[in-house]
């Protein structure tokens, strides 16, 4: 099960029609590459339920990827288990990977992180995390794939 964003960021959706051609690919594109969950996540903002993503007890070694672009994220090496229900990861695989904005839905003031290639949205990065960082990454497995360091090249 899918929460979409709140009806009060309607306004934000054509802005967004806009970000959904960075990669020059329409909102129709997307719909089409994408599942109906990673679409709605991804680029309407939404989110999957705690403990039911494909990644939240993900234990293999590899790099996962951005759904929508395939872009390396986060590695297997920052991942550990928050607890939280999600994918959590203390560092994105490099600083150029991961794009952030404010988010204020909800009634709350989080970061929201963006995959920095395709805009698609990955989940928020909260300060209760682990050392070195103190970060947590907590994103939606519907953003991910994963690749298995045996397939890395």
């Amino acid at each position: 099960m899918i929460n979409n964003k709140p009806s009060d960021q309607d306004s934000a959706n054509v802005e967004k029609k806009k970000i959904l051609t960075k990669l020059n690919k329409t909102e129709e594109e997307w719909k089409k590459e994408l599942s109906k969950e990673q679409y709605c996540i991804m680029f309407e903002k939404g989110t999957e339920r705690a403990f039911t993503g494909k990644y939240y007890d993900h234990h293999e070694e590899g790099i996962y990827t951005c759904a929508a672009c395939n872009s390396h994220l986060f590695s297997s090496e920052t991942k550990y288990d928050s607890g939280s229900g999600w994918p959590s990861y203390f560092q994105p695989i490099n600083k150029e990977a991961i794009a952030y904005e404010r988010d204020t839905s909800y009634g709350m003031i989080r970061t929201e992180v963006l995959c920095s290639n395709c805009s698609g949205h990955l989940g928020h990065v909260f300060t209760d995390g682990p050392k070195p960082t103190g970060l947590r990454y907590c994103i939606n497995s519907a953003s991910l794939n994963f690749i298995p360091k045996a397939e890395i090249k």
